[in-house]
This record gives structure tokens, sequence and C-alpha cells, in this order.
């Protein structure tokens, strides 16, 4: 990363931050998605929720890791 990719907006972890928030997004996205299932994989609010944890899941891509 360099000095130009770094400014207002940007989310930087340290690596050990960082293993920690893709943990806990992709825990609380596989439960997200459990939930739906079990109110019902074919309804709206089920859909919605597996979504939800999708989403929430992927979360952690568009954060940085702060490697200084």
């Amino acid at each position: 990363m360099t000095d130009t990719d770094s400014g207002p907006g940007r989310l930087t972890l340290s690596p050990r931050g960082y293993r920690w928030a893709d943990r806990a997004t992709k825990l609380a996205g596989v439960a997200l998605i459990a939930v739906g299932l079990d109110v019902g994989g074919d309804t709206l609010a089920g859909v919605a929720l597996a979504a939800l944890g999708v989403a929430l899941g992927l979360a952690t891509v568009v954060l940085d890791i702060d490697n200084q």
C-alpha cells in the first residue's frame, strides 16, 4: 500500500486485526445464511437474510491491511 492509497474513507487494519475481523464477519455471515434457511429459503425474508449473510461474509474484501 502506498501513501496515495490511504486517505479519508479508507479503513486499514493490522494483519492481526484483519484476521479477527475476517473471522467475525464470516461467522456472522454463515449464521445469517442459516437463519435465512430456517426462516424459509423460498420466502422473501429468508432470501433477504441469506443475501445479507453473503454480503457480510464478503465485507472484509474491501479492507486494507496495514503491513507497516
